[in-house]
């Protein structure tokens, strides 16, 4: 999420160690606000990406597909979702296609252990066809969520031709800029997040990007990023429509990043404790029996390589049986391509603090409400309990996040959702109710 894009939110002043529902309140209604014709700006978070793809039953799942639903109480009309035909997943960015799902697969051990296995695994049938068929006469849609797109590319002429996934919905496609298409519906409400690409593309890639660059991988330079994002607000604030602002998630706050802990070398044999100790000994590592850090590649440092700290973090898509078996991670460094080191980590927490106070800056000129995603994931880390079921951010049993490691369940999504309408509540003075958030799906189970 190699899109987006990431990943929740709420504001500081609600309660989040208990969330109490609100399914009901006394008497629904829209406030300062008109939901009429709702239009939900964003990358994959905001299509309802999830497990690795885009299929339709999870933008169907999507956080603005659940927004719609409960501003129908409150004067909200109809919303169009620019829907794909099936649930195999469309191969809609690089690096991306069939989905994953929950399924057993053996190891280099010979373990058969219940993990995130290709959808096409278990024989299930691929319904991808029609996917690349341009569906703009249906539209104008009110999900313009696009995976893969960064703030940076929202004033792009001709976007629709470099990213399949935007040429099937827009009608111009090779003259058309995303933000021609979100306006098209004319909103009189709209949330907006967008720019969690400028920054992940970079860190799912193991920090490989550059830091201030317009290439996919970069971390999008901070003055492009400022132009762009007033500029896409200014316009659809002018229209009359009233939003919410959503900012940057923490990177590594997130599956992707927590689940291979840097910590993760299990030495129980004290014969390879003593080859590595002798192996490593001119560099001044050590190594002990019981959990050692990896060892990376880092060009930086003396013979090219060093032990991990806990200021490293190791990307989800590390080879595990390349750790097992192999060697990785001890008398083979790990390539930098897995690994999001502290210097890294560093440039993605900068920018991400730069960019989350654009945003920020904006919902302020503009009198938006914001939420905060970026204190709301963080929080997730202790846990949300939700009429007696908790969620947590931990990779497969948390609840909230998908087979990727990035993007969201349907439970993870109406998290976001409720988040949105308190912020919406705060700002407007509505009434809306909740979504009830346990009658969504978490991870599917074989």
């Amino acid at each position: 999420m190699k899109t987006s894009n990431l990943i929740i939110a709420a504001v500081a002043a609600f309660s989040i160690g208990s969330c109490k529902s609100n399914l009901k309140p006394e008497k629904p209604s829209a406030g300062d606000a008109n939901f009429a014709t709702y239009v939900a700006i964003g990358n994959s978070l905001t299509a309802g990406f999830a497990d690795g793809s885009l299929y339709r039953s999870g933008q169907i799942n999507s956080y603005p597909n659940m927004l719609a639903e409960q501003f129908k109480a409150v004067g909200g009309g109809e919303f169009k979702q620019p829907l794909l035909p099936g649930e195999a997943g469309w191969p809609i960015a690089p690096g991306y296609n069939q989905k994953f799902v929950l399924g057993y697969s053996t190891d280099c051990k010979m373990t058969t252990s219940l993990g995130p296995v290709l959808y096409g695994s278990g024989g299930n049938t691929f319904d991808t066809a029609g996917s690349a068929t341009n569906i703009a006469s249906q539209g104008p849609f009110n999900n313009v969520g696009i995976p893969g797109i960064r703030c940076i590319d929202y004033l792009l002429n001709g976007y629709g031709m470099l990213n399949p996934y935007a040429g099937r919905f827009f009608s111009n496609p090779a003259t058309q800029r995303p933000l021609d298409v979100a306006v098209s519906a004319v909103p009189t409400f709209f949330t907006m997040w967008l720019g969690a690409n400028d920054v992940l593309g970079y860190a799912t890639g193991g920090g490989v990007g550059n830091v201030g660059g317009v290439a996919i991988g970069d971390i999008s330079p901070t003055t492009i990023f400022k132009l762009v994002y007033d500029s896409t607000v200014s316009t659809v604030v002018k229209l009359g429509a009233k939003g919410v602002l959503i900012n940057i998630p923490d990177v590594t706050s997130i599956p992707y990043f927590t689940t291979v802990p840097a910590k993760g070398l299990a030495l129980t044999d004290p014969a390879q404790v003593t080859a590595l100790n002798a192996a490593y000994a001119p560099l001044g590592i050590t190594f002990t029996l019981g959990a050692n850090y990896f060892i990376m590649a880092d060009a930086d440092a003396p013979g090219g390589l060093r032990q991990m700290t806990a200021d490293d973090y190791v990307c989800l898509t590390i080879p595990t049986d390349s750790l097992k078996c192999y060697g990785m991670g001890s008398i083979i460094p790990i390539p930098d391509k897995y690994v999001l080191d502290r210097t890294e980590v560093a440039a993605v927490k900068t920018a991400t603090t730069a960019f989350n106070q654009i945003i920020a800056d904006d919902a302020n000129k503009y009198h938006l409400g914001l939420m905060d995603a970026n204190s709301y994931l963080k929080t997730l880390q202790s846990g949300i309990t939700w009429n007696g079921v908790t969620y947590s951010p931990t990779f497969v049993t948390g609840g909230a996040f998908s087979l990727d490691g990035v993007h969201l369940t349907p439970r993870g999504y109406a998290l976001v959702a409720n988040q949105i309408i308190h912020v919406i509540n705060q700002t407007y003075h509505s009434t809306i109710s909740d979504v009830d958030i346990n009658s969504h799906n978490g991870i599917l189970f074989p």
